[in-house]
């Protein structure tokens, strides 16, 4: 394998190995699963007693509602804000996750609401598979299942069981990677294109899977197989398929996808948004969404500083470093930067490999308490996030 597909220290991989895996898989399955259940009832019992109907901070958290209505009655719905007079229009959401939950109504008897979350869940399960595919194949088993529960933890991955496009997007994406690891071009090149049919920021796929393509194609002196060639050029064209046909709908087939997302108060200017923002928050009037997400947000860039000191694979700190670009650079909702920084799952490499030398080291009780702590602030801030913040997610 290619040394930038495999970190100098990585596992050599065995049939026995592959074997053995599979309780490990299990196990960070179970521990995901099971933390993400316990969200998904605070929030159960957080709407009864606020009085809502059954699982409404579920199936319709923010932009939940919009993905539920072009899956139901298709685009073009708009909204004017009168503050400002912007027109915000549904163009703004990509297509794969609607588009697969009016597929599987027309296959089941499920509402629009039923079949998001059905999707949602299922997805979110496979990218943890995905993940500790990844994880174990450079790191073994521990710091695979180590990864696992860091994401299934981080404040942000209440996400994880809401009808939203993130655990779509990141089961796309860890699959992906997992195929360039593996040297696999035409299924990488396909799942990045579902990814760029995902979400917006799903155009970091794709440049993972090129930059790994063209550092091949250097390791073999301009050598390039058919399929490496075909995944190459395959990644980036949902991405950029769906953003012309949003320019044509606009009538400006190359800027119409920049003035729907400038709508949305989204628009690339290079930090000058963001630090205006961390100017202003003590004025904006949430003591707890805003300041958590900066600290995520400077985590998120200490860790990738840490990824690439520590070699990670190339894909790997391609596709972390254009989503934290993206979070750095793009203006926006700031409480919303975490939520898109959550697919990065390769910032969790380090933290990750930390905690296992730490256990390794000497396991104490005092790290399972420490642990369990970080667990239930963690999922009571998802509740507070997705069913009380007046900020959005």
């Amino acid at each position: 394998m290619s040394p930038a597909l495999r970190p100098p220290d990585s596992p050599r991989e065995t049939g026995r190995g592959r074997v053995e895996g599979a309780p490990g898989v299990l196990r960070a399955l179970t521990v995901f699963a099971s933390v993400r259940l316990v969200g998904v009832v605070l929030l159960i019992v957080v709407d009864a007693v606020a009085g809502r109907p059954f699982g409404k901070s579920l199936v319709h958290a923010w932009d939940s509602v919009w993905y539920l209505h072009i899956a139901e009655h298709g685009y073009g719905t708009q909204l004017r804000i009168t503050s400002t007079g912007a027109v915000q229009t549904d163009w703004a959401f990509f297509p794969l996750y609607p588009g697969l939950i009016r597929a599987l109504r027309g296959l089941l008897p499920l509402t629009a609401g039923q079949a998001g979350m059905l999707i949602a869940w299922s997805s979110a399960l496979l990218a943890v598979y995905g993940i500790y595919r990844i994880g174990h194949h450079l790191y073994g088993r521990a710091v695979a299942t180590a990864v696992v529960a860091l994401w299934a933890v981080l404040p942000p991955s209440v996400t994880l069981t809401l009808a939203y496009t993130e655990p779509l997007f990141t089961a796309c994406a860890a699959w992906s990677l997992y195929a360039v690891l593996r040297q696999r071009w035409l299924a990488a090149g396909s799942l990045a294109l579902l990814a760029g049919l995902a979400r917006p920021n799903g155009i970091a796929v794709a440049a993972a899977v090129a930059a790994a393509a063209a550092h091949e194609v250097v390791r073999q002196r301009g050598r390039a197989s058919p399929g490496l060639l075909l995944g190459t050029v395959l990644g980036p064209l949902g991405w950029a398929g769906y953003v012309l046909w949003v320019g044509r709908q606009t009538g400006d087939l190359w800027h119409g996808y920049l003035h729907v997302q400038s709508a949305w108060n989204s628009r690339l200017d290079l930090s000058v948004g963001p630090l205006r923002f961390l100017e202003s928050m003590p004025l904006q009037g949430s003591l707890v969404a805003y300041p958590v997400s900066v600290v995520l947000v400077v985590t998120g860039i200490v860790s990738f500083c840490v990824l690439c000191l520590e070699r990670a694979p190339l894909p790997l700190v391609v596709f972390a470093g254009v989503l934290l670009l993206l979070v750095v650079a793009v203006s926006g909702p700031f409480s919303s930067k975490p939520r898109f920084l959550l697919p990065a799952f390769p910032l969790l490499i380090p933290p990750a490999r930390a905690l296992v030398r730490a256990w390794r080291a000497g396991p104490s009780s005092r790290a399972l308490l420490v642990g369990g702590g970080l667990t239930a602030v963690s999922l009571l801030y998802g509740v507070y996030l997705a069913a009380l913040a007046t900020q959005p997610l």
